[in-house]
């Protein structure tokens, strides 16, 4: 078998030697034929700029210039004769129709040449005192006048149209790339050269699991083809931004040993139609050269969008490249072992014919990954990180729920720079978890300054968030309050994070998070009387899923499971349109409405019970400015908050410093009974 691929091979260089060789032949031809073009220019263009400052004159009106003492100097040159008329003199000549023409001084007078010199011509000169002369030109070698005026710009002309087309070619296509308008510029990875194997892929064992069955029928197609079966001719990895499908295809192509190439949907898009459908021809030509071999088109959703008006339809460039590689894919022999692997987060615009089986026979769903993925997502990426020895991974795997492994990568990462910046040679616990809360809200804003008064009430609204939580029965434990500014716009947060991976909601779990989101408001409602900005994005992720459950979930009294609306983009936003009558809308609008106003109600019922509790956890987390969720709770049973440890982290470790005491007076926080405005006792 190797032997055959040699010979294919050495087969392929011939042939690409033999293309650039005929087409080093066709760009001499445009060259010669393009320099005797210039030649030709040249002279045709020097002999109208002649006839535009020259003018011929009889032999014989010479003759009676010289005797009117009109002629200053004769040349004899070039078989004629260049008349210098005497300063002042201007020349002029009877038209045809009988007007008089007068030429400028500027113009030069010549006639043509009678004879050697002429005894009458040379005698009249001496007479009259003019004076003339032949001066001599030397000759030069017409080989080389011909190599000067052929050879060389034609040696020039080549050379240039092949560093102009060097250069476009690295360039790609467009409007510059004339030498590669129609090729395709897919990046090809010969052999194991991606770097890329199983090993490095970590959390996606179900895809894996699909893709190692491709894998083994490029090694052993025998045993496959023995009892009949065909090897797919593609997959599709579907998921969300950042779950490693393209890391996935490169893993393959690694495990595989064969020839990668890799193109993004859009580089077949150009603005010249019929290019795109040129590139995927040109990419199949190659990959059945190398076969077997593996064609990953990345984000395919570039030219595979669906045909109809609905998404976009219309464009005939991106039309045809679809078209292009329908036919494609339906025309290869999947024998030849090549295999079509595409990445996209947007499968639901995808076109139909595309998706069938006999194209893309199978779909790999590269979900986020689970407990035990993230486990070992994180154990994979902190393989070259020297991490310390207090560092847990399961806690950390336990903490980073819903991130992908581009997540926990970038969070790797950051806690290896965070190590770095406070002088430590080895990544510790609280680099990691403080890494985590960078990816997820940013960086600390260190440097704003915030009001007392708009310290205090942050303070509350975020605590609010956490007793509800703490005080109901399915909601996610508080693992974090902070009142410190971030860099994504937070002024503070509440972490919650599952102490167990739940893949379902019901209604409860529901209406536990509405009331957890809106008690933040109802903190600053219950103490300080008053309503701030700070609870707009509370109110927009309540309002989300109170219309989830009305309109998706089919988890309303009053339309009961009716679907309201079609989910658009799964894998990306996640948002949906309505589907139903404008009346039917105006309703589910009101029993939404409805719905937020009854939990609303409820969590204010919930902080009024537990007033006293709201008022001393807000109290330590002002004087903290960061507290765990285990302080929180050892807060509400009675215990004392500092002892408390935070994801492996010891005991303080994972709240900053205290803040320095203010020089003007305090402003009292505010108890029980009392409201924001009056002041204290003691004040």
């Amino acid at each position: 078998m190797s032997d055959n691929r040699n010979n294919q091979n050495n087969q392929n260089n011939n042939n690409k030697n033999n293309k650039r060789l005929n087409g080093l032949f066709v760009l001499i031809a445009w060259t010669v034929g393009l320099t005797i073009l210039m030649n030709y220019f040249s002279a045709w263009s020097a002999q109208t700029k002649n006839a535009a400052v020259t003018h011929e004159i009889m032999y014989s009106q010479l003759k009676e210039m010289v005797k009117a003492d009109q002629v200053e100097k004769v040349v004899f040159a070039d078989g004629m004769i260049e008349i210098t008329p005497v300063e002042g003199f201007v020349y002029k000549e009877t038209a045809e129709d009988g007007t008089e023409v007068a030429y400028p001084e500027d113009v030069k007078l010549f006639t043509m040449q009678m004879g050697a010199y002429g005894t009458d011509l040379t005698e009249l000169l001496d007479e009259h005192g003019v004076d003339y002369t032949h001066p001599y030109v030397p000759e030069m070698s017409p080989i080389l006048e011909f190599m000067i005026s052929y050879i060389l710009p034609t040696i020039l002309l080549v050379g240039l149209f092949m560093l102009f087309m060097n250069l476009m070619a690295k360039r790609g296509g467009g409007i510059g790339g004339i030498g590669s308008v129609g090729k395709s510029n897919a990046k090809v990875y010969m052999e194991k050269s991606t770097g890329v194997t199983f090993a490095d892929v970590a959390g996606q064992d179900e895809a894996k699991e699909s893709l190692e069955e491709i894998i083994d029928f490029l090694h052993n197609p025998g045993k496959y083809t023995a009892i009949g079966a065909k090897l797919p001719k593609g997959a599709l990895l579907v998921g969300s931004p950042g779950t490693g499908k393209t890391l996935l295809a490169k893993a393959v192509a690694g495990e595989a040993g064969v020839p990668f190439f890799s193109i993004s949907g859009s580089g077949f898009v150009e603005m010249f139609v019929g290019v795109g459908a040129s590139r995927v021809r040109d990419l199949f030509q190659e990959a059945a050269k190398v076969a077997p071999c593996i064609i990953f088109i990345d984000e395919i959703d570039a030219i595979g969008k669906t045909r109809d008006s609905r998404f976009g339809g219309g464009n005939d460039e991106r039309e045809q490249t679809l078209n292009q590689l329908l036919a494609e894919m339906d025309g290869f022999d999947p024998s030849k072992g090549i295999i079509v692997l595409a990445a996209t987060n947007r499968p639901e615009v995808l076109d139909k014919a595309l998706l069938r089986p006999g194209r893309f026979d199978r779909r790999i769903t590269v979900d986020r990954p689970n407990l035990a993925g993230r486990l070992a997502t994180l154990q994979v990426h902190t393989r070259k990180i020297r991490l310390a020895e207090d560092v847990d991974l399961n806690k950390i795997a336990a903490a980073t729920a819903g991130c992908v492994g581009a997540d926990l990568a970038n969070t790797v990462n950051e806690a290896a720079l965070r190590a770095v910046r406070h002088g430590r040679q080895a990544v510790n616990q609280a680099d990691l978890l403080a890494a985590f809360e960078t990816v997820i809200a940013g960086a600390e804003k260190k440097g704003t300054v915030i009001t007392e008064q708009e310290k205090k009430v942050i303070a509350y609204h975020e605590v609010g968030h956490a007793l509800a939580a703490a005080k109901q029965k399915n909601a996610q434990p508080v693992t974090k309050i902070t009142i410190v500014p971030h860099t994504e716009g937070a002024l503070g947060y509440t972490l919650h994070l599952p102490e167990e991976e739940k893949f379902l909601m019901s209604k409860d779990d529901i209406l536990t998070e509405i009331r957890t989101l809106l008690a933040g408001r109802c903190a600053e409602e219950l103490v300080f009387d008053t309503k701030t900005s700070g609870a707009a994005n509370d109110i927009e992720r309540a309002t989300a899923l109170a219309r989830n459950l009305v309109a998706r979930f089919g988890m309303s009294d009053k339309f009961g499971m009716m679907a309201l609306g079609a989910v658009n983009s799964q894998y990306l936003d996640g948002g949906y349109s309505m589907n139903c009558a404008q009346e039917t809308f105006a309703q589910a609008d009101q029993e939404v409405v409805d719905l937020l106003r009854r939990c609303h109600e409820e969590a204010m019922d919930i902080l009024r019970t537990n007033r006293e509790k709201l008022d001393e956890i807000a109290t330590y987390l002002f004087r903290k400015e960061t507290i765990t969720g285990a302080q929180m709770m050892a807060i509400l049973e009675d215990r004392d908050p500092d002892q408390e440890e935070y994801y492996g982290v010891g005991p303080g470790a994972a709240a900053p410093a205290p803040a320095p005491a203010p020089e003007e007076p305090e402003i009292p926080m505010p108890t029980a009974g009392q409201d924001a405005g009056e002041p204290t006792e003691e004040a």
